[in-house]
């Protein structure tokens, strides 16, 4: 990226300035994010969709803006989207697609706390999320990333990769041993109907903007809006809310599960006002270990692909996000029972 592709591309939101910078913002894995600033001043946010990933843009934003539509409150602060001249969100230049938000004075986030008051604002905001879009049909939505969080899709996968892909790796190996181990305590998920929701898809904690009182305002990133089952939304949030260590995390002794955090998370989310199912809050506890199994067993298979999913900084950079997320399942397996003490608030 340089300044003069900046200002051209500013310049297709109706927006004309040569006193232009910019600044990478590097907490994502997919798309590339920066922040612009006119003079000394931020003002939006640009993104650069990673169309390898997002093969059709069009439905991604789609999404968005039928979802954006409904996200207004007082107690939620939608991002807001700018028209290009054409009354776009995206914007294509070349192969690039792009998009730009206005940049919130002030916010913030985080990609771990021992806050509890955050733990709280989360859970109040996913509440927010949900409820705010309780009443959409699904069936008027996209699909753009097929089977994202199936669990049955992902061990196909894995599976894939294991016959297609010779892996000597002794890291590799091990996390192969713990995966195929752990696939059978989410059977009983698997076989449970439960109600679709229109859900966010991808609710780390990093993925949530507050404001400099800790208060959370609305969840950012919202590419993966489209249906799913509210587990997926609950059990992304809770692996980096109660845990104080890091998806990189090599130190395993380092990762823990902070149920001080987890019921201030519940907290939050009742207090949202949220309505769940009897059968949803059953399953809760063990969409919390759910959630970090997935996103552990898609990194071991980007890494025996070649890491052509997400973005690594060093070859084994997957395998270090494995390990950390499987041994965060497990410490999530462990504690289902304390779960559900504070879950079964939710009745």
């Amino acid at each position: 990226m340089t300044t003069d592709r900046v200002i051209e591309i500013l310049k297709q939101f109706n927006i004309h300035s040569i006193d232009v910078s910019f600044a990478t913002i590097s907490h994502g894995y997919i798309n590339d994010t920066y922040r612009i600033s006119l003079g000394s001043r931020p003002r939006y946010i640009l993104q650069r969709l990673n169309t390898g990933i997002f093969s059709s843009p069009e439905d991604v934003q789609f999404n968005i803006d039928l979802a954006i539509k409904k996200l207004h409150s007082e107690s939620y602060n939608a991002v807001e989207f700018l028209r290009t001249n054409d009354g776009s969100t995206l914007f294509h230049l070349n192969d690039d697609v792009f998009r730009l938000m206005n940049y919130v004075a002030d916010s913030r986030v985080y990609s771990i706390s021992a806050n509890e008051t955050i733990a709280f604002e989360a859970g109040r905001i996913i509440g927010m999320f949900h409820k705010l879009l309780d009443t959409e049909d699904i069936h008027d939505y996209k699909i753009p990333l097929a089977d994202f969080h199936d669990l049955t899709s992902r061990v196909a996968q894995f599976e894939a990769a294991l016959n297609t892909n010779e892996n000597t790796n002794p890291n590799a190996q091990a996390l192969i041993e713990i995966a195929t181990g752990l696939i059978p305590e989410f059977e009983s998920f698997q076989n449970v109907d439960l109600p679709e929701r229109i859900c966010h898809n991808d609710t780390k904690l990093n993925n949530i903007l507050f404001d400099r009182d800790h208060k959370a305002l609305c969840l950012i990133d919202l590419d993966t809006i489209m249906p799913g089952y509210f587990h997926y939304d609950f059990g992304d949030a809770v692996r980096t809310i109660v845990n104080p260590a890091s998806e990189d995390e090599k130190d395993l002794s380092k990762i823990k599960f902070d149920l001080n955090m987890f019921e201030a998370f519940i907290g939050g989310l009742k207090s949202s006002g949220l309505k769940l199912f009897k059968e949803e809050i059953e399953f809760l506890p063990l969409s919390a270990a759910l959630m970090p199994f997935l996103h552990g067993l898609r990194m071991l298979t980007d890494h025996l692909q070649g890491n052509s999913y997400y973005k690594v900084s060093y070859q084994d950079q997957n395998l270090d996000r494995c390990m950390s997320l499987f041994h965060f399942t497990e410490l999530a397996l462990n504690s289902e029972d304390h779960m559900r003490q504070f879950t079964e608030q939710l009745k």
